[in-house]
């Protein structure tokens, strides 16, 4: 039976949000590399490790797969044989809004109807009676926004989950989402949203800065820029990375020979510091601002690399300074 190390929150550093409530500053998603095609001994070492680290945030969502479901099944089952006895500690959040199941009740959207059945399914996967964090996961502009605010307002009001969040929205929608859920008094405290070196959309889009008017946290995931912020892709893209081989897809996300060079640069930039790559990202996130970094790990190997990143001296203005320069 797994009991946890009880030294965990000795070195363990945390960020506020606005609401009070503490949220470890790297967190674990478990995104990619949790579901049907993962090693079960494995993803639950990666966790239960986590966890004996002092972090207490777990991240899915009704879709996470790649088979709908089955990162909330894995976790489920790790949580009924590990972690039951310290729900109490654990941060867990899931989300909907992708499509899910067959019919019309099951795709995107963010209708009561959906919303509020795939929470009833995740929690029954997971076995759990409550999320801390239930995510509206993307913008659905077929859905009124009053809509989706009430939903989150009754999956609240039924304990199904204490606080409420979304993720992928810009700052505008972000600014009328948040007056909705004032008006059905919806705690949303935070926003998830893809951020990076390389990815600035939210600086770009005014969720960021709308997310400072409003006192909203902000949960960065792909902080590694699905791993092109790490020293594999220091000589351009690895045999083992999943964007090996697929042109079209690297197009599409600007990984061309002046962003490797870029690549190349940090590199450098961060092994001077003595530090990885990964590692620098994730510093620089934490100097950008953000409530917690969102960690997608294959390897235990790789979860202990991302969490030495907080055992690194911040980064000054000066060094902010030259990585956007590499970056222009």
């Amino acid at each position: 039976m797994y009991t946890a190390n009880e030294k965990r929150y000795e070195n363990t550093s945390f960020n506020y949000l606005p609401n009070g409530l503490a949220l470890p500053k790297i967190s674990v998603g478990l995104w990619q590399n949790f579901g049907c095609d993962a090693d079960y001994d494995e993803i639950k070492d990666i966790i239960l490790t986590a966890f004996d680290m002092g972090v207490t945030h777990f991240d899915l969502a009704n879709n996470y797969g790649p088979k709908p479901g089955d990162a909330e099944r894995n976790f489920g089952k790790i949580f009924a044989e590990n972690l039951k006895p310290y729900r109490d500690e654990l941060i867990i959040s899931t989300k909907a809004g992708y499509e899910m199941w067959s019919g019309p009740y099951g795709g995107r959207g963010g209708t009561r109807k959906y919303l509020i059945a795939s929470l009833n399914q995740s929690l029954c996967r997971m076995g759990l009676d409550y999320v801390d964090i239930f995510y509206h996961h993307c913008m659905t502009p077929e859905t009124p926004l009053d809509e989706t605010a009430l939903a989150l307002s009754d999956i609240v009001r039924q304990g199904k989950s204490l606080y409420a969040g979304i993720s992928n929205y810009d700052g505008k929608t972000m600014h009328r989402m948040h007056h909705r859920c004032e008006d059905y008094n919806v705690p949303f405290i935070i926003n998830q949203n893809r951020y990076s070196i390389i990815d600035r959309t939210i600086e770009k889009n005014g969720l960021k800065s709308q997310s400072a008017k409003k006192e909203k946290g902000i949960i960065a995931f792909s902080p590694l820029a699905q791993g092109r912020l790490s020293d594999k892709f220091k000589d351009g893209i690895p045999k083992n990375s999943r964007l090996y081989g697929r042109e079209d897809y690297c197009k599409n996300l600007g990984l061309d020979d002046r962003q490797i060079a870029q690549i190349k640069q940090l590199y450098e930039f961060a092994h001077e510091r003595g530090e990885t790559t990964s590692q620098l990202a994730i510093q620089w996130l934490l100097a950008k601002g953000v409530t917690s970094v969102l960690i997608g790990v294959r390897t235990k190997a790789q979860l202990l690399e991302n969490l030495a990143a907080l055992d690194k001296p911040p980064l000054t203005e000066t060094e902010l300074k030259h990585i956007d320069l590499i970056f222009k």
